[in-house]
C-alpha cells in the first residue's frame, strides 16, 4: 500500500484558489485551466458550424459549449434505466438543446417574435419556458447556431453563460416596475450585472453554476438560489434588499440563509460581484459535487461568509438590516392584475411550460394587439403580458384562452411543473413534460368537486437533480424506475410531500419506500387530496398537513 501524503492534523485541500489548492484537478476543473470556456464560440462559428457535428472536439461538446447555452440533447430510443449505464457518447445526439438567457424574464414583441421564429426554423417548433426564465429549445444542428446568434443578438438577447460555471440568468420578477406592491424596481441593478459581467473573462471559471434571484417581491424562490437581495424596507435607511446566499437543491438541497445585511439598489451589482467572487476564490473544487456555495456556506455560516465578503472584496462593513416579511401565499401572477399605473398585467399558465415557436410567435401578436410591448417570463414556467388597458383586457384573454393558455387555469394547471424529462434530457430517468399534462387533465377531472383554496404545487422531475426544484413542492415527484404490482420494471417517482417556500420553507417528507408508478400516480394523488380535504384544519395548508398527518393517510 502507498503511503499517504497528508500530513498528520492537517486536513486535505478542498480546490479552493484563495487557499493555494489548485492541484489536482478534477476533469472538469482541468477542461476550464486548459481553455476558457467562453473562447469555444469562435470554434463554433470557424470550425464546427462550418465542419459538423463530427469535427467537435469531445472537451468542447460535453464541456465548453455549455458556457454558450448549448448541451446535446439525449439520443432517442434510450430507455430511463439505462440512463447510469452508458458512455456520454453513447447518450448524445447531435441535435442540441439551447438555452436563451433572458434576465428577468424580460421580452419585447419583436424579441418574442424571433424567439419563435428561431424555433420554427432551426428547432422544430419546439419551445419550452423555464424555471430559471429562459426560453429553452431542442433539435439544434451545430451548423445553424451563427445564424441563430446573429437573429437573437441582433434583438439583444443572448445565450451567453446560459449554462456551465458561471453566472448564469439573473431572476428578475415578472411584474417589476409595475406591481402595485413593489415599492423598489430592481431592475436596474439587474442590467447593470448583466452589462458588467455577463461574459466576463474573471467569472467564467466558477466552481460549479451559480444562481441569481433579484426581487423587491418574493416571486423568484429566492430561498433556493446561490445568492438573492430581496426587498425590504429598513426602519433607518429605507427600501433596499436583504442578501441570502447559499441555497440549491439537487441531491444535497439546501435553503439560502440570510447575512443579516441592507443593500440599497446601487450597491446590488458591487455586492453581488463581491459573493461571486468569495465563491470563486473559496469555493470547492475538488469534488464536483460539492462544489456549491451552498456548502461553503454551510461549513463557514453567514457570519463568517459576511466577514470574508466585506473585509477582502468590499473593503466596508454592510449595515445591518432586518427580515422581510413572508408573503401568506406563494406569487405566481397567474390571473389578471391591476398595475400601479392603472392598466393591468395577464398571468397564463402553458402546461408544464411546454409551448413552442408557433405559440411565441402568436403570444407577441396578440400582445401587440392588446397595445402591449412588454412580456415577462416567470419562474414557475408561466408567461405574463404587461400594460394592458382595461378595454383591450377582454380581448387579450380570449386570444390567450384560444392558444392553450387560459388566465384562469385550475388549479391544478396553475400549480404543476416539470423539467425537460427523458424525451431530451440525457441525466433523465423518465418522462415528465408529457406525463405532466396528461396528468392535469386527469386530476382536473377526478377531483373537481375539491378545489382548495390555495393550489397544491405538484412539481416532476426525471432526476434527482431537482431542476423542477421537487423538493419544495406540496408534492414533489422524483423520477426512478420502480417495481410495480405485477413485477415489471417501470418509469415511476419517489413522492416528497409538503415542501415548501415561504411560510411553509423547507423540504418535502420522504416516506420510507413510497414510490409510485407513472400511470398510478392519478390514483395515488387523489386518495392523498382527498384525505387532505377531509382532515385540514381551517385555512390549514397542504404543508402544514403533511407534517402533522398519519402516515397511513400518506400513501
Amino acid at each position: 500500500m502507498a503511503p499517504s501524503t497528508t500530513v498528520p492534523g492537517r486536513t486535505r485541500g478542498q480546490g479552493q484558489w484563495k487557499l493555494g489548492h489548485r492541484e489536482p484537478l478534477n476533469p472538469n476543473e482541468r477542461n476550464k485551466k486548459d481553455d476558457n470556456p467562453l473562447n469555444v464560440r469562435s470554434r463554433i462559428e470557424n470550425v464546427y458550424a462550418r465542419d459538423g457535428f463530427d469535427s467537435i472536439d469531445p472537451s468542447d461538446l460535453r464541456g465548453r459549449f455549455r458556457w454558450w447555452g448549448l448541451y446535446t440533447q439525449r439520443r432517442p430510443g434510450i430507455d430511463g434505466g439505462r440512463t447510469a449505464a452508458l458512455d456520454p457518447e453513447e447518450l448524445d445526439d447531435e441535435h442540441f438543446m439551447m438555452r436563451v438567457r433572458l434576465d428577468g424574464g424580460a421580452v419585447s414583441v419583436a424579441q418574442l417574435r424571433a424567439l419563435g421564429e428561431v424555433s420554427r426554423t432551426y428547432a422544430r417548433d419546439t419551445a419550452d419556458v423555464t424555471d430559471r426564465q429562459n426560453i429553452q429549445y431542442h433539435w439544434i444542428r451545430v451548423e445553424d447556431v451563427p445564424a441563430i446568434w446573429d437573429k437573437l443578438e441582433g434583438l439583444g438577447m443572448q445565450t451567453t453563460e446560459a449554462c456551465g460555471d458561471c453566472p448564469r440568468v439573473v431572476l428578475g420578477s415578472p411584474v417589476a416596475g409595475v406591481a402595485a406592491a413593489e415599492v423598489l424596481d430592481p431592475t436596474p441593478a439587474i442590467d447593470e450585472i448583466v452589462r458588467r459581467y455577463i461574459g466576463d473573462t474573471e467569472l467564467s471559471n466558477l466552481p460549479r453554476k451559480f444562481k441569481t434571484a433579484i426581487s423587491w417581491q418574493q416571486d423568484v424562490a429566492h430561498e433556493v438560489n446561490d445568492v438573492a437581495f430581496v426587498g425590504v424596507e429598513h426602519p433607518e435607511h429605507g427600501p433596499g434588499f436583504d442578501l441570502w446566499v447559499g441555497g440549491g437543491l439537487s441531491t444535497n438541497p439546501k435553503l439560502a440563509q440570510r447575512l443579516g445585511v441592507w443593500v440599497p439598489l446601487d450597491e446590488v451589482p458591487d455586492v453581488w460581484h463581491g459573493v461571486v467572487q468569495v465563491f470563486r476564490d473559496y469555493g470547492y473544487r475538488r469534488l464536483r459535487h460539492r462544489a456549491r456555495i451552498k456548502f461553503l456556506i454551510a461549513d463557514w455560516g453567514p457570519e463568517k461568509f459576511r466577514q470574508v465578503l466585506q473585509d477582502e472584496y468590499l473593503g466596508r462593513a454592510l449595515a445591518d438590516g432586518p427580515a422581510p416579511e413572508i408573503p401568506e401565499r406563494p406569487i405566481d401572477h397567474v390571473g389578471v392584475f391591476t398595475q400601479k399605473d392603472g392598466r393591468n398585467y395577464v398571468g397564463v399558465a402553458p402546461p408544464s411550460g411546454r409551448v413552442s415557436g408557433s405559440t411565441l410567435a402568436a403570444v407577441a401578436d396578440a400582445a401587440e394587439r392588446a397595445g402591449s410591448d412588454r412580456i415577462r417570463f416567470t419562474p414557475y414556467q408561466k408567461i405574463v403580458v404587461l400594460d394592458v388597458a382595461d378595454d383591450k383586457l377582454d380581448d387579450l384573454i380570449g386570444d390567450l384562452n384560444k392558444l392553450g393558455l387560459p388566465a384562469r387555469p385550475s388549479s391544478w394547471r396553475r400549480s404543476t411543473m416539470a423539467c425537460t424529462g427523458i424525451e431530451f434530457c440525457k441525466l433523465a430517468i423518465v418522462e415528465t413534460k408529457e406525463r405532466a399534462i396528461r396528468l392535469v387533465e386527469e386530476l382536473e377531472k377526478r377531483l373537481a368537486d375539491v378545489v382548495p383554496d390555495v393550489p397544491i404545487s405538484l412539481h416532476l422531475n426525471g432526476c434527482p437533480n431537482a431542476c423542477a426544484r421537487t423538493q419544495v413542492a406540496d408534492i414533489g415527484l422524483k423520477g426512478q424506475i420502480v417495481t410495480d404490482a405485477h413485477g415489471n420494471q417501470v418509469e415511476g417517482f419517489q413522492v416528497h410531500l409538503g415542501g415548501g417556500l415561504g411560510l411553509d420553507s423547507g423540504f418535502g417528507r420522504k416516506l420510507r419506500g413510497l414510490k409510485v408508478a407513472s400511470d398510478e400516480l392519478g390514483d395515488y394523488i387523489e386518495r392523498i387530496v382527498r384525505n387532505f380535504a377531509a382532515q385540514r384544519d381551517e385555512d390549514e395548508r397542504f404543508a402544514q398537513w403533511v407534517l402533522r398527518a398519519d402516515e397511513a393517510d400518506l400513501t
